[in-house]
């Protein structure tokens, strides 16, 4: 009997020192876990909700990087946009309860909707090397409330291709007449030039007329100065004439129907696949035409949308930013920061903002000589030399008064469902009911 309660004693001690090498009981996992970084309480989740579907996967490939290099992190990425309106969900999300730790602001009137919830992100190392200028609607005093995306440009995107084949010399495009010119050379070659259409007017879209296409005419009217616009009672458009023969020439020249064209056939199935001659559009869309056609992406080149006076220049600026939900844990708005600061300053966030999501940096501290789309370089280049319009509609009422106001008001202009003058008219009557 001894030596079996001596042998049970000697099992007993032995499994408890092994307990306690193994890290078993409680108090010692703890400990154990904590200092290695493997503990339930070290575990973060962020959700990212975010606008930009033109870099989706190149986005999620680079949170899955920086989720191998920080295993104490876990991020969700919910992406919507395209076809899909951004921000009537994002308040949706916020009204449910579900509001994701990173989530996008698009300049002044975001700031003013989402103030409740905005982390002052003036400690993050994103926002010292942002460049001069690009946090201006985004500062509260001496809070920073959002961190720039990037730099983007827009104006009308044009195959080399067919231009040659047509005779067109591009750098010779500044004003509308010119513009008129080389559209009516294109259209009589159409069957030849194997084109279904000179233009493909996302006519679905209200954004593309409301927001980009107007901005272009509206910017000077507002000295090219997005708070200006943004506490402005009243909007007059004093280039209108101007903005009516731009839209009807890419109207009367499009494939069709143009109301029921929308983003990603213009883009993906009419221009990507050299069905058309030109779009509407900006650098973002160079990755989605890289991976349609990749031939077709480096061969293609940008055309300022023809103002008078502005002969030669394009719109240049922020269109997004990061916010922080300020709603979160201590440990969820550090882990937000900690990722977006390693995305705008880290040599692996860098690299892939430059060359995987085809940016053009709104930051310091890149080689602006590795901006790899063509696309992107020229944009780049309109702005080195200040030939620049302003990005006036990030300041235009409510946020969305470009796309559901003036954009659905336009709609029913090319419907004929109402004239030039009623469309602006009952746009006007808008701006200054929500500038109330």
């Amino acid at each position: 009997m001894k030596n079996k309660k001596l042998l049970f004693l000697i099992i007993t001690l032995t499994f408890s020192m092994f307990l306690a090498a193994c890290g078993g009981s409680g108090e010692d996992t703890s400990d154990t876990s904590e200092s290695n970084g493997d503990s339930n309480e070290d575990q973060v989740s962020i959700e990212i909700f975010q606008g930009k579907v033109e870099f989706k996967d190149q986005f999620e490939n680079l949170v899955a990087l920086y989720e191998e290099e920080n295993p104490n992190v876990s991020i969700t990425i919910d992406t919507v946009g395209g076809g899909t309106d951004y921000d009537p969900l994002l308040k949706t999300a916020f009204n449910s309860g579900d509001a994701p730790d990173i989530f996008n602001i698009a300049g002044p009137q975001g700031v003013v909707d989402y103030n409740d919830y905005l982390t002052d992100l003036s400690d993050t190392e994103a926002s010292k090397a942002a460049l001069e200028g690009t946090l201006t609607t985004v500062t509260d005093g001496d809070e920073i409330l959002g961190l720039p995306f990037n730099q983007e440009g827009y104006g009308i995107i044009y195959n080399k291709r067919i231009f040659e084949e047509a005779g067109i010399d591009a750098s010779e495009i500044l004003t509308y007449e010119d513009l008129e010119s080389a559209v009516q050379t294109i259209a009589e070659m159409k069957d030849d030039l194997g084109l279904e259409g000179v233009f493909a007017l996302p006519g679905k879209e209200g954004w593309v007329m409301g927001d980009h296409a107007a901005n272009t005419f509206l910017a000077p009217e507002f000295n090219h100065d997005v708070m200006e616009a943004f506490e402005s009672e009243t909007v007059e458009f004093e280039k209108g004439d101007e903005f009516k023969r731009y839209l009807d020439l890419q109207a009367e020249y499009s494939v069709g129907p143009v109301l029921s064209l929308d983003y990603s056939q213009q883009v993906e199935e009419y221009f990507s696949l050299e069905r058309v001659a030109m779009i509407q559009q900006g650098n973002w869309v160079y990755p989605s035409i890289e991976q349609m056609e990749e031939q077709v992406a480096q061969n293609i080149g940008i055309l300022p949308i023809p103002v008078e006076g502005l002969e030669g220049h394009i719109p240049v600026g922020v269109p997004n930013y990061w916010a922080v939900n300020n709603q979160g844990s201590d440990e969820e708005i550090q882990a937000a920061k900690d990722f977006l600061d390693w995305m705008y300053t880290s040599e692996a966030g860098k690299q892939s903002v430059l060359e995987d999501f085809k940016f053009i940096p709104a930051y310091e501290g890149y080689d602006t000589d590795l901006i790899v789309d063509p696309l992107s370089q020229e944009i780049y280049e309109y702005a080195e030399a200040g030939n620049t319009i302003g990005w006036v509609f990030a300041g235009y009422p409510g946020n969305m008064w470009g796309q559901d106001e003036l954009g659905s008001n336009l709609q029913r202009y090319l419907a004929d469902d109402a004239t030039w003058e009623e469309a602006l008219d009952a746009s006007i009557a808008n701006w200054e009911e929500q500038r109330q």
